[in-house]
């Protein structure tokens, strides 16, 4: 029996293509699986066409999962993992598609951990609540700790909340809230004591 012929590709809305083989409707494809697969009109689809149109079809699904999240947010290469991984995409072709995303520039883990940190240590936060959130983020931890070198110091940090809400221990309770070490408070708690003395 002989293979089937393509006899029409007819382009179906953006990006897609309508396949017929012998003159019946077989798939529509994304356009750049039809391109890297090589059909034609006149072409064949033996098995090891058909197979490779497979793998060109779910390695296209899994990029552009791949590109619609990162296009929604920055994203460590964990988090894109994870999100790959809940859209039922195989566990090869997760681990494909995020390193060609990590080798094309599209998630790096350092670059996203410190825009993260910087984010969180703008909006008040101490040391202990960034390595959580960097740590949830699925960031590992030698790149949270570096992404914390890189960020003001917990302490500095804490003195401009104490310039702006003044010192009290509701202020030292609301450090407390925002992940600041005991290292940093002992020190202003210490202060506020004397000051209370004096």
């Amino acid at each position: 029996m002989r293979p089937p012929v393509v006899t029409a590709l007819t382009v179906r809305g953006r990006g897609s293509v309508a396949v017929t083989l012998d003159g019946v409707e077989w798939r529509v494809l994304p356009t750049a699986v039809v391109v890297s697969a090589g059909l034609a009109v006149g072409g064949i689809v033996d098995r090891p066409t058909a197979r490779r149109v497979g793998q060109l079809r779910r390695r296209h699904r899994a990029e552009a999962a791949a590109l619609r999240a990162l296009g929604a947010r920055d994203h460590t290469s964990a988090s894109l993992e994870q999100r790959l991984t809940d859209r039922r995409i195989a566990p090869g072709l997760v681990r494909e598609t995020v390193a060609r995303a990590r080798r094309a520039g599209l998630v790096d883990d350092d670059r996203f951990a410190i825009g993260r940190a910087t984010l969180l240590a703008e909006r008040g936060a101490g040391d202990m609540l960034i390595a959580a959130d960097l740590e949830h983020q699925g960031v590992p931890d030698e790149v949270a700790c570096r992404a914390l070198d890189v960020i003001d110091a917990e302490s500095e940090r804490a003195g401009r909340i104490v310039v702006r809400r003044g010192m009290s221990p509701q202020t030292l309770r609301y450090l407390a809230a925002k992940g600041f070490s005991e290292e940093t408070l002992e020190p202003l708690v210490a202060d506020m004591t004397l000051d209370g003395v004096g």
